[in-house]
This record gives structure tokens, sequence and C-alpha cells, in this order.
């Protein structure tokens, strides 16, 4: 792994040569945070996202993480989620529970999904109002600095347009300021029904870490992190700016491809 150092705001930069490394250095970096969540607080509240993620994941259910981790600790929330049945294969739960939760020994009762019988507006009411209780008994922490949750850690993709969770570019959803969770009906991939955790939300986390690779993202990538010019369109990757959380990004070589001094890590 190699640390490019970045525009300010932009956070930590991670380059990893496989995705291999990628896995086990992300698997550290979530036990590291985890303990030290426990630790301070009793809890380690971490929102997930959907896709490679989940994979990527995968070294979390072997030694030593399987038994250094104190999994009851752990709550588990989705940073988005699709408005489908959860044993539906584009849902973000099943994904998650076929290949990393039903590995772990985390409590069934801490794993908070949207509920599945309701409409994509009532299902992202229902699971602010979920979240709220939480917080109010700081199984989720506050924000020092807003209202909003203070997530232990939320893990983010981000898609070839520089969409993160489902705040997708050019959406009125990107201005909302006053929800926790918000829904959109209108997603360009399928299924169209989405939840979302909005901008405040994960810029209020403790921790933010961003997960991308293969060279289709590379472009997005860059005008992410790179200092681009006021003519370059601002992604929704490029919102994610914590206000006084960290900020991570766990990168594959392909995916760092076209970052300025990338270059130094491909000789």
């Amino acid at each position: 792994m190699a640390l490019l150092e970045s525009n300010k705001n932009r956070g930590e930069v991670r380059i990893h040569e496989s995705l291999d490394e990628l896995s086990t250095d992300l698997a550290d970096y979530i036990a590291e945070l985890s303990e030290a969540s426990v630790k301070e607080r009793g809890f380690f509240a971490i929102a997930l996202s959907g896709g490679s993620i989940i994979s990527l994941m995968r070294n979390l259910c072997g030694a030593p993480y399987n038994k250094t981790v104190d999994w009851s600790k752990w709550y588990i929330f989705w940073a988005d989620e699709r408005v489908v049945a959860k044993n539906h294969a584009d849902s973000n739960y099943k994904l998650a529970k076929d290949h990393l939760l039903s590995k772990l020994p985390i409590v069934p009762s801490h794993v908070h999904s949207i509920n599945d019988s309701l409409t994509a507006e009532e299902a992202a009411n229902e699971y602010e109002f979920v979240i709220r209780q939480l917080v109010r008994t700081r199984v989720v922490n506050v924000s020092d600095v807003s209202d909003c949750p203070k997530f232990d850690l939320i893990l983010l993709g981000m898609g070839p347009d520089g969409h993160v969770a489902s705040l997708i570019p050019d959406h009125p959803v990107l201005e909302e300021k006053n929800e926790w969770v918000t829904f959109i009906t209108t997603s360009p991939k399928p299924p169209p029904e989405r939840i979302t955790f909005t901008l405040p939300v994960i810029n209020s986390a403790a921790n933010v870490a961003v997960v991308v690779t293969g060279s289709g993202k590379a472009e997005a990538v860059r005008l992410a992190i790179d200092d681009v010019g006021p003519e370059c369109a601002v992604l929704p990757a490029r919102m994610i700016e914590p206000i006084v959380g960290k900020l991570v990004w766990f990168l594959d070589h392909q995916a760092a491809s076209k970052l300025k001094g990338f270059s130094q890590f491909s000789n």
C-alpha cells in the first residue's frame, strides 16, 4: 500500500497493488475503528453500502478478526438500500447477509435494515425514526456540531458517474439538508426506488471510507479527489467532506491511475 498526498479536505488516499492487499488493509482499518469505538463508548455503529465493498470486507470473517473483534457491540445499518424485498437479488441487505453477516456472530437485533413492505418514502421515514431512537440511547452517537447522527464508520462505494450511496449527480436529493434519510424513485440504474443517507448525515460521521476499484472509475476518482478547475462538474463523491471526521479512500491501482502523482506508484 502507498499513501498519496491529496488536496485539503479530500482525505487520506491509500493506493493498493491488488484487491487482496486492499481487502487486508480494509479489514485492519475497520477492526481498529471498532476496537477504538467500543473502548470509548461501548458500541460500534457502522453503515454499509452494496456492491463490491461486501466482498472486499471478506477478511473480517477469518482469523484473527473473527476472534479479536467484539462483534456483540456491532450495530449494522445501510447508507443506502434498494426498495425491494429482503430476499431479492438487488437487496443490499441480502448481499451483506449472504456474504458477510451470516458468517459473523453479530446479534440479529443489532442489524437494522429497512422495512421492505413499505413504499420508498415510508421506508425512508421509518428508517430515520429507527436511527433517531438509537441516537437517543447513544447506540449511535450524536454529532458535536449538528443534530445529525455521528456514525462511527460509514462505508461507501462510488459509481463511474461519481455517485455515492444513492446520491446521484444533478439530483435534488443532493440539496436535502433537514432529513437524515431520504428517498429517490428515479435511479438511472434499476431498481429505481432507493433510500439513502443524506449528505449532512454522511458528513457528520466520525469516519467515512470510500472504496473504489477498477479502471472504469478512474476518471470519477480523479474528479472526486484531484484539484480540478471550477469548470468541472462537482460529483456527489466530491461532496463527501466530513465536518470533523476523517475521510479515507481505499483504491486499487486501476481506480487511482488518473490521479496526479500516481505515476510514482506505477513503475
